[in-house]
């Protein structure tokens, strides 16, 4: 039966060269699950990969969407179906990729069947962000939702908007809208999920955001300062510089809060991803992991 690959973990925990190196081993190609990794204009601050590690294995849906367009899970679940689909057509296995537990799982179940909200929720909703913050619609999902709330990313001001609107609208928590159906799959999966001690995963985030600014992250956030309000750019590494561009904060500032903002991301992925039933998990930190052993 065709299998369909899966390598999971927290940001930094090295999901790239693994993937990569898996690929190579099936002859098979590798298909993103990042929700940033997707746009164009966004290189340096989502950790795309290198050009020397495009050219090792083919990957799909990088850099392959732009932030001026509307793009959302269900657009992504409709295009890696597709992907996916025809890379089965000439091979018996497909890699995928990423750190956006949403984004997989939407492959794997499906888009769940949610509440259509009325306008005046969304309205409120709005309205309660713009006077009070987002940390005032963080402690009402809390509320309303725990379950969710523990697994989100709360820094995410749209998801976080989205799940109260289907709490209000239903009087219902919104997490039981998710995983309501499973949709018919082809192929079978192995989920693989990457973790590494929590010291050694800090340092390697750490050194990647350095990196990052070495290369250049600071330019890259300034050519898109200028669309900052864009959903797409409401990303680590780019709204704490935009912040600092703002005199809100010193570029060292900055750069710290990201590297915070970073750990803090990993740790809500973590979350997400221990609460997968069929996850295969693999502690880099522990061992040094032959890939032959998996297949």
């Amino acid at each position: 039966m065709k299998t369909l690959y899966i390598i999971a973990g927290p940001t930094a925990s090295g999901k790239t060269s693994f993937a990569i190196e898996l690929a190579q081993k099936l002859n098979t190609e590798i298909v993103s699950a990042d929700s940033r990794q997707i746009f164009q204009q966004m290189n340096i601050g989502v950790a795309r990969p290198t050009i020397e590690e495009l050219n090792k294995v083919k990957h799909h849906l990088i850099g392959v969407w732009s932030i001026f367009d509307k793009y959302n899970v269900s657009v992504y679940e409709n295009q890696a179906d597709e992907i996916i689909n025809q890379l089965f057509q000439n091979k018996d296995n497909v890699v995928l990729c990423g750190g956006s537990g949403l984004y997989i799982n939407a492959v794997i179940n499906g888009i769940d069947d949610m509440p259509v909200c009325d306008e005046q929720i969304r309205l409120q909703i709005q309205n309660l962000l713009e006077t009070k913050g987002l940390s005032h619609l963080q402690e009402l999902l809390k509320e309303k939702d725990p379950e969710y709330y523990a697994m989100a990313d709360i820094q995410n001001q749209r998801r976080v908007s989205r799940a109260l609107e289907v709490c209000l609208q239903s009087g219902k928590p919104y997490s039981i809208f998710r995983n309501q159906k499973k949709k018919e799959k082809n192929f079978r999966v192995r989920f693989i999920g990457l973790e590494r001690d929590r010291e050694e995963l800090i340092f390697r985030i750490n050194k990647r955001v350095d990196e990052m600014i070495d290369l250049g992250l600071e330019q890259e956030a300034v050519e898109l300062y200028p669309h900052k309000e864009l959903q797409a750019l409401n990303t680590v590494g780019y709204k704490e510089f935009f912040e600092y561009f703002d005199n809100k904060i010193s570029k060292q500032q900055a750069i710290e809060l990201i590297k915070i903002h970073t750990r803090q991301y990993a740790k809500r992925q973590m979350t997400w991803f221990r609460k997968e039933k069929d996850i295969e998990w693999i502690n880099l930190s522990k061992s040094t992991i032959n890939i032959d052993d998996i297949l």
